[in-house]
């Protein structure tokens, strides 16, 4: 079995940095314009160029997404965008358009070209289609089996690479294409501005009665009829690897530092173990899992990998997620008397119990011992988001190090 890539998500520079160094061989990523998350904090140029140069120093890849379903109105934006990037050079260029696709191969033929979920890649023909265009990859649809998947494989170019998510939130327009945002609040999710409206609660209204509501029940579980489980394949690692896929992809660039840290860590332990033995793999199971629930999380679902999802695969009671740790913040540096120093993401205190987060899977418990801001003036409590601060741990921690606080009913160990 080939070792296949580790794709990770990245928000911003800071994740992907953090990306790079728990485990990613490759992170995708948006520029301010034309990839599908437009409410992410997305890329400047600048700040494409230097993460681009961090992962490149580390042997790691990177993609842009430019994977809007695009109108006339975005083309000539599009083309400078492309002669920019041309300039920057990412290693891949995600698209799922193809006026997009011809305007790439035209203007920046050197920079690689994948195809995204978004054009709904389901079968190998389509595959073919693309590697006649000039494709190195496709993303498969995530309404694949993994036998259909097996049969892609069989049936298409050996340098034709497939690249398939395996982890994290499932849209209910699986593929994405899907016309719900932009029916209710006029934001095009195939442009960018998903609002997300299959996590709402509906009820029905009758005709003839208007302003009674009457709630939606299936099998009196609640009203949340689109909310799909997160998919994750962690106990599926083998399966994946002998169904040929070229690039495990983690879905998830709105996520924190915190939950990519945890996945791109989980997995690259899963694979690298599974690689040396599915026996290693099985001994270690208990421990992927663990870590895995140390995300947030809508529940767990295999999506469409063993045959086609039933009602066990929605959450019906809620949309809420299941929170196993709080980020607190990413060390940055460390000073000549020991401190750290880090950008504060949620709120603790002198005397905290806390965890060290790092990258070769340990995590170790440490009391903060004392807080000091750039001042110099000691703190009981670190209450301001984005503050920076100065923390004396009672071990010290290494930079790019994640410290993280459980919370209430998070993972055993």
């Amino acid at each position: 079995m080939k070792k296949p890539e580790l794709l990770i998500p990245a928000s911003s520079l800071e994740v992907l940095k953090t990306a790079v160094i728990f485990g990613a061989n490759a992170v995708y990523i948006g520029g301010e314009a034309f990839g599908l998350r437009a409410k992410a904090k997305n890329f400047s140029l600048d700040e494409m160029k230097e993460g681009i140069a961090f992962a490149h120093e580390r042997g790691v890849k990177v993609y842009v997404t430019a994977n809007i379903l695009a109108h006339n109105r975005d083309l000539d934006g599009i083309r400078a965008y492309f002669q920019e990037l041309r300039e920057i050079r990412p290693d891949a260029l995600i698209i799922a358009d193809p006026g997009v696709f011809m305007l790439a191969k035209e203007i920046c033929p050197e920079i690689e070209r994948h195809i995204s979920t978004q054009a709904n890649n389901t079968n190998y023909l389509t595959y073919r289609f693309w590697k006649e265009q000039g494709a190195k990859r496709v993303v498969s649809a995530r309404e694949l089996s993994m036998e259909e998947l097996r049969e892609l494989r069989a049936n298409i170019p050996e340098d034709l690479e497939i690249e398939t998510f395996i982890h994290g939130a499932m849209c209910i327009s699986y593929s994405g294409r899907c016309l719900l945002s932009n029916y209710f609040t006029g934001r095009d999710a195939n442009q960018g501005s998903c609002t997300h409206p299959c996590r709402w609660k509906y009820a029905v209204v009758e005709e003839t009665r208007p302003g009674e509501y009457f709630p939606v029940y299936e099998n009196e579980r609640g009203t949340y009829l689109f909310n799909s489980k997160d998919l994750c394949m962690i106990e599926h690692v083998p399966e994946l690897l002998k169904a040929g896929i070229d690039s495990f992809k983690v879905e998830g660039r709105m996520k924190t530092a915190l939950y990519v840290a945890t996945v791109a860590r989980t997995y690259r332990k899963a694979i690298d173990d599974c690689l040396v033995s599915e026996e290693l793999y099985r001994q270690n199971m208990d421990w992927y899992q663990e870590q895995i629930a140390g995300c947030t999380y809508r529940e767990f679902t295999t999506g469409f990998f063993f045959g086609r999802p039933d009602e066990s695969s929605q959450i019906y009671g809620n949309s809420t997620y299941v929170k196993g740790y709080t980020y607190l913040g990413i060390a940055e540096g460390l000073d000549d008397r020991g401190y750290c120093e880090i950008e504060q993401r949620n709120k603790f205190s002198v005397g905290d119990e806390i965890e060290i987060m790092k990258p070769e899977g340990a995590n170790v418990s440490v009391r903060v011992e004392e807080l000091l801001d750039e001042e110099g003036n000691q703190l009981e409590s670190a209450p301001h988001p984005k503050q920076r601060l100065f923390v004396r741990l009672s071990e010290q921690a290494d930079v790019y190090d994640i410290l993280r606080r459980k919370e209430e009913g998070g993972p055993s160990r």
